[in-house]
């Protein structure tokens, strides 16, 4: 079964605070995919991480960009999984339907959004009536996550 990580936005955007998550991602050998509610978001998303840090570069791309084999981060608005990601993950409140053929995922959620809170806690009994290993960060005020019981 699948570990899947729910992070709990309090401040700032799915923008924001992904771009670190996806660099351990990658530093940890992880191959992502990033599953948004749209391609137009995808490509938001995608613009935001080339500029998140000068100093750092994230590799990644859509299906505009091409190669998508080759990215070791792949962001879609759809089902496809075409650079073989060994993680997940879901922003937005978008889902990856087939979770089973992943390692880990991360589902991050705004935190302030009624909704969106309500909508992870259905997903979280959701995937932990499956069988999925569920945990819980939230965000700290200063930033970074901390692991919750």
């Amino acid at each position: 079964m699948t570990e899947i990580g729910f992070y709990h936005l309090q401040k700032g955007s799915v923008a924001e605070a992904l771009p670190r998550l996806l660099e351990k991602a990658v530093a940890g050998g992880f191959r992502v995919l990033v599953r948004t509610p749209s391609q137009d978001e995808a490509e938001t998303l995608s613009r935001a991480l080339w500029t998140f840090d000068p100093a750092s570069f994230l590799p990644h791309g859509t299906a505009a960009d091409g190669w998508e084999a080759e990215q070791p981060i792949y962001l879609t608005g759809g089902e496809e999984n075409p650079n073989h990601a060994d993680l997940a993950c879901q922003v937005g409140g978008a889902e990856v339907v087939a979770l089973d053929g992943f390692k880990r995922a991360v589902d991050m959620f705004d935190g302030r959004d009624e909704a969106a809170t309500a909508a992870a806690r259905e997903r979280w009994k959701r995937y932990r009536a499956a069988g999925h290993t569920v945990i819980y960060w939230q965000q700290k005020p200063g930033g970074g996550w901390e692991k919750k019981a």
